[in-house]
């Protein structure tokens, strides 16, 4: 059985981490796919269920090769720890959120690389991100200026029901 990575990208808004809840919850009984919780240098929120991680700790994990795969983003330092890459070379679907700008490092360094890119039309990201009202996202307008090109897999446009983007990700995750 062939492991590998699934990286989830997109733009700010565009409801990654709630097609990887609904995904994760849809597979919870299915021990072949994980969904590793991200080391990031800020508190877990009830908008990101990540593992916090300082930022001396961070510097000298990205040092020291401790890490499967890390970029930063938005003035914060991300990771995938290193126990993913193996679970990834052992069989086992590893789903992931990330940034775009990594995705060519990501494939070259991981095994097994497919990429979701989830994406919404520019007033949807707007709406959205307006309405989480996290301080730590700091300046909306350059959130939703960012742009980073990438060859995805599957692209996923979600601006219906969750659910509908959900099945879309679920339909390459199982086809894996």
């Amino acid at each position: 059985m062939a492991g590998g990575f699934v990286l989830v990208v997109g733009p700010s808004g565009a409801g990654k981490d709630t097609l990887l809840r609904l995904a994760r919850e849809a597979l919870a009984g299915d021990p072949r796919y994980v969904f590793p919780r991200r080391l990031v240098t800020r508190p877990p929120s009830i908008h990101e269920d990540n593992e916090a991680i300082g930022e001396e700790e961070f510097a000298k994990g990205e040092a020291e090769g401790r890490f499967a795969l890390s970029w930063r983003a938005h003035t914060l330092g991300y990771a995938l720890p290193a126990s993913s890459a193996a679970l990834a070379l052992d069989g086992h679907v590893v789903v992931c959120n990330v940034s775009r700008r990594v995705v060519a490092e990501a494939r070259r360094r991981l095994p097994g690389v497919t990429v979701v890119e989830v994406t919404a039309p520019p007033e949807v990201l707007a709406a959205r991100l307006a309405a989480r009202g996290r301080p730590e996202d700091g300046d909306l307008g350059a959130r939703l200026s960012r742009s980073a090109s990438v060859v995805a897999d599957l692209v996923v446009v979600n601006d219906r029901a969750p659910e509908a983007g959900a099945a879309r990700l679920l339909a390459h995750l199982r086809a894996r």
